[in-house]
């Protein structure tokens, strides 16, 4: 990791941490040790990073992005481990004509593309399903009784 790389990552968080209200600039503000209490690390990495000195490990790069409320994704790729092609975005997928080119995912994409366990995906679809407008959930509950 070069120098000019740890120094524009630690610029871009650097204006996270002010954009999320942290006092990272008076010696008595105390927003470091907030964020790294709030992040669940050590101090000192959080120092290191905003000194030039080294980049967080994966585990602090994770939590920080967590606190700062932006996706590891964005984290990883600005800091310079991976790229974009490293980490690619999953594919939508491709409008059905009748849906007139505007495709809406159906509860059993949202639940897979989520994550959610097979065991806990009818649970998850019956809560989300009641904040979809009417025609939406009968959509829903005709496509998963296909």
């Amino acid at each position: 990791m070069t120098n000019g790389e740890i120094e524009h990552f630690a610029n871009w968080v650097e204006d996270l941490i002010r954009q999320r209200g942290y006092d990272i600039d008076s010696p008595r503000g105390g927003g470091k040790s907030r964020l790294a209490d709030e992040a669940g690390v050590h101090r000192a990495a959080i120092t290191r990073l905003l000194q030039r000195q080294s980049m967080p490990d994966l585990e602090t790069t994770r939590r920080l992005a967590h606190v700062l409320g932006v996706p590891v994704r964005d984290m990883l790729i600005r800091s310079g481990r991976l790229t974009e092609e490293d980490l690619p975005l999953p594919e939508r997928p491709r409008a059905a004509a009748a849906d007139g080119g505007a495709h809406r995912l159906t509860l059993e994409e949202a639940a897979a593309g989520l994550g959610v366990p097979d065991d806990q995906r009818e649970m998850f679809m019956r809560v989300a399903g009641q904040f979809l407008p009417r025609a939406a959930q009968q959509r829903g509950r005709r496509q998963a009784a296909e």
